[in-house]
């Protein structure tokens, strides 16, 4: 009996050890592009003396505060567009999933980790699901290289992750900009598309890319998707919001 005693105890504390082992293992990063440390698209920054973007910095910081999102949009003026023309698609497709919008026109990977590391991501925010895009700028501002640019996104995720590892990430590829597939911010965003894709599965990330939707069969970008050629109109926001509901829903059964 004592032996039978033994055995069961040893299989016990067995277990307990593996459960143990099992909680403490690290989730494995993606495969983030080594770049040099003083890279812009890693280097932290703000906008803080321009008004408006000091304006919603903070309108953020409180939003994060109070809390009560399920859903938070991370981004630059893509992501702030849809306060203006996907506003439609964002009342009657978006917010009634209890969404915030955190986007920011204009903003860097750079931007976006000094607002997490200045309020946006503290407080009762608990987000089940995040959606980013962000990096345009970084080619058409920054003139960042792509490997860059991938990086400073993966160091986004990895605040993301840590601060929220239960929350779905829905990483976007960066839309299309410039009417010809030849155009060279498109051609040096599609070459940051094809790393961050190799994100998906890592930190609990799904890469998805609507960009042909956007575009013609011969990949030409309409100004009746995209007026500038960079940001979308109605037109637009409506053919996001299409590929991100099922997403969202899909990411809050889990």
């Amino acid at each position: 009996m004592k032996l039978i005693a033994l055995r069961c105890a040893r299989h016990v504390i067995g277990l307990a050890l593996v459960a143990l082992l099992a909680g403490c293992a690290t989730v494995p990063p993606p495969p983030i592009p080594s770049v040099a440390k003083d890279a812009k698209a890693l280097t932290p920054g703000s906008r803080i003396d321009k008004a408006f973007w000091k304006e919603r910095h903070e309108r953020f910081n409180a939003l994060a505060k109070a809390g009560g999102f399920d859903v938070l949009f991370i981004g630059d003026s893509i992501t702030q567009g849809w306060e203006g023309p996907g506003k439609t698609e964002w009342a009657q497709k978006i917010a009634p999933f209890k969404a915030a919008n955190f986007g920011i026109s204009g903003d860097c990977t750079g931007q976006v980790l000094w607002r997490f590391e200045h309020g946006n991501l503290e407080g009762a925010l608990n987000p089940k699901v995040i959606i980013l895009m962000i990096g345009t700028n970084n080619a058409g501002v920054q003139k960042s290289k792509p490997e860059e640019t991938a990086a400073g996104i993966g160091a986004i995720c990895g605040k993301l992750h840590e601060r929220f590892p239960a929350a779905r990430l829905l990483l976007f590829a960066i839309f299309p900009r410039g009417a010809e597939p030849t155009a060279p911010l498109r051609q040096t965003n599609d070459v940051v598309n094809k790393i961050i894709a190799k994100y998906d599965g890592y930190w609990n990330i799904k890469f998805l890319d609507i960009n042909t939707k956007l575009l013609a069969a011969d990949g030409k970008l309409s100004k009746q998707v995209m007026p500038d050629l960079l940001h979308p109109n109605a037109q637009g926001y409506a053919i996001w919001a299409d590929a991100l509901v099922p997403e969202i829903q899909a990411a809050l059964k889990k």
